[in-house]
């Protein structure tokens, strides 16, 4: 069986944030096939297009740490109906300097609790706006609005309503299903992409005389397909 690196981005800043109490006990409800570690972003500095020439070294381990993941995940709360000031700056040095997008055909999804009963529904929405325009593939069944009682999840990561861990086991599980389907359609080394499989993927519409046609001229030429 496949297994597959998850690299998590806990939204919230605070040390005794829900997110990361829900982060803790995603890790622990995760089946074997996926291993989940933590990407920090709270040393990144403001971002600006001024860094994009020369990346300081804290972003640039960012960066890596992003690239050394198969998928992302984000766990975050909902701030004035958008996501936390600082998981943006987050998200906008990874998509940076143009032409790097760390977050392009990387699989994500997103899930966050809240006090309140929906739950983080409308900053989801907003960060699946933006991770649009990154051109990360995501997870959009099952959506995951998670509301955060006292008690909900111990300081170890159990969580202690029977229903709330199925739900979430069953999310965590759906996770791996949708990385699976993403890496048979987009594989990760898109130069492994070749023959009728590249002629499909970049010009669905062409016919199949035309695809043999230009099949023939690629293996006469031996050239080597574009990425």
């Amino acid at each position: 069986m496949a297994t597959f690196k998850v690299g998590y981005f806990v939204g919230s800043l605070a040390k005794e944030s829900i997110n990361r109490k829900l982060a803790q006990a995603l890790v622990q409800l995760a089946p074997p096939a996926l291993v989940l570690t933590e990407i920090s972003f709270a040393a990144l500095p403001l971002y600006s297009y001024d860094f994009d020439a020369d990346y300081p070294p804290v972003a640039k381990a960012f960066k890596e740490a992003i690239a050394s993941v198969d998928a992302v995940l984000f766990v975050t709360p909902e701030y004035n109906r958008s996501i936390p000031g600082g998981l943006k700056n987050a998200i906008d040095w990874a998509s940076r300097p143009y032409g790097k997008n760390s977050f392009a055909r990387k699989p994500s999804a997103v899930i966050g609790p809240s006090p309140g009963k929906i739950g983080t529904a409308v900053g989801q929405q907003h960060l699946r706006s933006i991770l649009g325009f990154c051109n990360s593939p995501q997870m959009n069944s099952p959506e995951a609005y998670i509301q955060f009682t006292p008690g909900l999840i111990t300081e170890n990561g159990e969580v202690t309503d029977d229903s709330t861990a199925e739900f979430l086991r069953t999310y965590m599980v759906d996770l791996q299903g949708f990385i699976e389907r993403v890496y048979m359609a987009l594989p990760r080394n898109q130069s492994q992409l070749t023959g009728r499989l590249w002629v499909l993927a970049k010009c669905p519409t062409m016919t199949r005389p035309q695809e043999t046609r230009y099949l023939r001229i690629v293996e006469s030429s031996r050239s080597t397909l574009p990425n």
